[in-house]
């Protein structure tokens, strides 16, 4: 059992706090915003991710976590100080704002009174790890020579609790074995891998795999309108080729592209860092072309099969980045509707999980509402819900009948069955029925 305090209750930070107290260690989440620690006391978890919540209250119940926005409170007597800050995209577009790490650094440094090991969970550039001790030197020379740690997240939304518990691998970073020997013990539990290295490796580790990620998603939306193009089927494409086992089936599924909190930032990050050491990261650049032109595309493609867009009713099934969360950071549907609006759409959404007003859009409480008087929907989302949905009563309340495909979700027979026009991402050669079987 260690005695540890995670400085940010975001996304990463909450579930990393929540998930090692129940791993059995005694944790202190300390934030500057005073409303979501009031909230969080309170049992009110400010984000929708599947079992944060019965975590959070469970370790509450047993004192292994708490909440305050009193740093010297938090620091105080802990072996472990995690940095979990949001570290967005700056002003410039291209490289990541490290405002909030430097200030979260800043008030480690003047608080913490005893030794302790500063671990970097926050996604940012290289050379950080080294920065931040710098920092905490400059702060508090008292307690030198600091002892920093990069332990970069690899949490998928939607799946965060789980990958916290049951991580593929844990990567550190740091100056010597003895620091990084003490945090693999806070893992010992969840027998993975662990990968020890030095600090700068361990935060490329992270950029080199969200940007390894973002190029299979934006490969295969490029072979899918080379699909619509040469009236092939991506779905069945994608499913040959991943197969192989070179290959594998992740991340091949064609779609909107990409969005969310990581993705777009820390492509655009790394094409940033390799500009400035003088590299020209070509890939990186059409990895983020082709996620902009997917988007475009969409547009393109339903003006043209409505005739134009000026005066039509868009109906947009699922608005969060994707399933299982109520991200809607760098969402595609967000962009998308914006681009529809900019035209003279009408635009009419529903998500299961997200709630209010989306910027113009009228926001719906059902998926029947939703397609009231539409001319097309558009599937942005691809929550299970929507494969359920009973396209009769949906075309009875439509006014067009055109079915976008944005996620390749849908049974195209049975959108088709009910009067209704199926477009899917890449599907022109779709002639076999839906889904495409596998002959052991």
């Amino acid at each position: 059992m260690a005695r540890i305090a995670i400085v940010g209750v975001g996304y990463v930070g909450l579930t990393t706090g929540a998930c090692l107290a129940q791993s059995g260690h005694v944790v202190a989440c300390v934030d500057v915003d005073h409303a979501r620690i009031e909230g969080l006391r309170r049992g009110v978890v400010p984000i929708f991710e599947p079992g944060l919540t019965d975590i959070v209250a469970d370790n509450q119940r047993t004192g292994r976590l708490t909440f305050t926005t009193d740093f010297g409170e938090a620091l105080a007597d802990v072996e472990f100080v995690f940095i979990a800050v949001g570290t967005p995209m700056a002003d410039d577009g291209r490289s990541a704002d490290l405002r909030f790490v430097h200030s979260a650094v800043r008030d480690i440094g003047r608080h913490l009174m005893a030794p302790a090991i500063v671990i970097n969970k926050s996604t940012s550039p290289i050379g950080t790890g080294c920065a931040i001790s710098r920092i905490l030197e400059e702060e508090n020379p008292r307690l030198s020579p600091w002892r920093v740690v990069s332990n970069p997240e690899f949490l998928r939304e939607g799946c965060a609790v789980f990958d916290c518990l049951h991580p593929a691998r844990i990567v550190l970073g740091g100056t010597d074995e003895p620091t990084l020997e003490a945090v693999a013990e806070l893992y010992a539990d969840l027998r993975c891998p662990v990968i020890k290295t030095d600090l700068n490796s361990a935060e490329m580790i992270k950029y080199a795999s969200n940007a390894f990620l973002a190029t299979r998603i934006s490969f295969i939306n490029e072979v899918a309108r080379i699909c619509d193009a040469l009236d092939a089927d991506v779905s069945t494409v994608a499913q040959g080729m991943g197969l192989d086992p070179r290959i594998g089936q992740e991340f091949l599924r064609a779609g909107l592209g990409y969005g969310g909190s990581c993705f777009p930032k820390d492509v655009a990050a790394l094409r940033a860092m390799a500009a400035d050491a003088g590299l020209h990261p070509q890939l990186l650049m059409a990895v983020a072309e082709i996620n902009d032109d997917q988007r475009r595309w969409v547009v393109e493609r339903l003006e043209r099969e409505l005739g134009g867009i000026q005066g039509k009713v868009v109906a947009i099934f699922g608005l969060s980045f994707k399933p299982e969360t109520d991200d809607l950071r760098g969402a595609p549907a967000l962009d998308i509707a914006s681009r529809l609006s900019a035209l003279g759409a009408e635009i009419r959404v529903y998500d299961p999980v997200v709630r209010g007003r989306v910027g113009g859009a009228v926001v719906c409480s059902s998926v029947e509402s939703t397609a009231e008087s539409a001319d097309a929907i558009l599937l942005a989302t691809d929550w299970s819900e929507f494969r359920g949905v009973d396209w009769n009563k949906v075309r009875s309340v439509m006014r067009g009948r055109l079915v976008f495909d944005g996620r390749n979700l849908l049974d195209p027979e049975q959108v088709e069955a009910a009067g209704l026009k199926y477009v899917g991402v890449g599907r022109g050669g779709r002639r076999l029925g839906s889904p495409v079987g596998v002959t052991p």
